[in-house]
């Protein structure tokens, strides 16, 4: 029963992440977003990978250090890093304000609903792997917050 528990969730895992790839905020901003929530969660093994998934979409080393403290020098990515940080520390208890801050920065309903996907994917594969303190098998990155 547990190996069919185990299959299922990593269906779903899977077939998220291959939704949200075909979306439209592209790949080196979700991977943004996902090393921001992995610091935020002190998850390691998420950070460790998707620095790596980043740098492969096309982020720089220096980018993906700054998304991993939710900060950018684009006005875009800064505005979708803040609000994924501000969800995650949050519990989601957003305001309007945050999302009118999304929009004045040329993001749409859409792309906003993309962004909250993207935050609870990666909220998902974190707890997956600091519950069962999955190894990680990239380089290690050091998390910038205090565990």
């Amino acid at each position: 029963m547990l190996k069919v528990a185990v299959a299922a969730a990593l269906a779903s895992l899977w077939g998220s992440f291959g939704a949200l790839g075909r979306g439209r905020i592209g790949a080196k901003l979700g991977e943004q977003i996902a090393v921001a929530v992995a610091d935020r969660n002190h998850c390691a093994y998420c950070l460790a990978a998707h620095t790596v998934l980043g740098q492969k979409a096309g982020a720089t080393s220096a980018e993906m250090a700054e998304a991993q403290r939710g900060r950018s020098t684009d006005p875009r990515t800064a505005a979708a890093l803040a609000f994924a940080v501000k969800v995650v520390e949050s519990r989601a208890a957003i305001e309007a304000a945050d999302v009118e801050e999304l929009k004045a920065v040329g993001f749409d309903d859409e792309t906003i609903v993309e962004i909250l996907a993207h935050v609870a994917l990666n909220l998902f594969t974190n707890y997956v792997n600091v519950a069962l303190d999955v190894p990680v098998d990239f380089s290690t990155v050091k998390l910038s917050r205090a565990a």
